[in-house]
């Protein structure tokens, strides 16, 4: 049985929010009349959307019984598709930091990494962090299995431990980023890594966010063991920032340097 929803605002409001918030990035960058003002609007008009959008979501869920076996399906694959979607993201970074490595131009010395560019060690802060996000996996899929077997207690647990796993990554990523020896305005060198790692940190970010609402939601008894696409959208997350970062760990910091 499909599921169709009532008439919303929401995608209106949030493309609304959208067009504010780029436009106002522009005009703030380059020092435009109400630039911040219209970003900011922008950034709080999307987060009041993202809460309400889901708060219908949920409340279609639990109170509707909406979400039956056939919408379960649709949910899953339009979180597949938005994963995929990101995977196309970071090809990206990743073609333009291979494109670059190998076939460095005079201007890099030849060589890559660049000679003027001190590269971070790899197995001093981007090891431990390889460590504590696999651990944040594994943790995570012992919330999800404990969740199935409608353990309460062992899955608040070990989502708890996940999600100061995931806070401790991002931690260590920004003490890394304060004391590395080059900075994003170092060549392409500079560019790819910052870009790279920083929009894995922002996803590690979004994630973490995703993990702190399923939290909630496993307090307040929102999940069973047959219904729980929510939870079931953040593992897939969390898993996909997993693989991304081990990627970034064998290309980037391992083999670049």
């Amino acid at each position: 049985m499909f599921h169709l929803v009532a008439p919303s605002p929401w995608p209106l409001v949030s493309s609304l929010g959208g067009f504010m918030l780029t436009t106002g990035f522009v005009l703030w960058v380059n020092k435009g009349f109400l630039g911040f003002t219209l970003m900011l609007t922008g950034l709080c008009t999307i987060s009041c959307v993202f809460f309400t959008w889901f708060r219908d979501i949920i409340r279609e869920a639990l109170l509707e019984n909406a979400h039956t076996i056939t919408v379960q399906k649709g949910l899953r694959l339009g979180v597949i598709l938005f994963i995929v979607s990101e995977v196309m993201f970071f090809f990206a970074f990743f073609w333009a930091f291979f494109h670059s490595s190998f076939s460095p131009t005079y201007a890099l010395g030849g060589v890559w990494p660049p000679k003027a560019v001190t590269t971070i060690s790899t197995f001093s802060l981007p090891l431990t962090n390889t460590f504590i996000l696999l651990s944040s996996g594994a943790s995570l899929t012992w919330s999800h299995n404990a969740l199935i077997l409608q353990d309460k207690k062992h899955t608040i647990l070990s989502l708890t431990i996940t999600i100061f796993l995931a806070c401790f990554f991002t931690c260590l990523q920004l003490f890394e980023y304060f004391n590395a020896p080059f900075c994003i305005s170092d060549g392409i060198y500079g560019s790819c890594f910052y870009l790279t790692t920083g929009f894995h940190g922002f996803h590690v970010f979004v994630g973490t966010i995703g993990l702190l609402i399923s939290l909630y939601r496993i307090s307040a008894n929102h999940f069973s063991t047959n219904q729980h696409i929510g939870f079931e959208s953040a593992i897939w997350y969390w898993h996909f920032v997993d693989v991304v970062w081990l990627f970034l760990f064998a290309c980037v910091y391992w083999w670049s340097s």
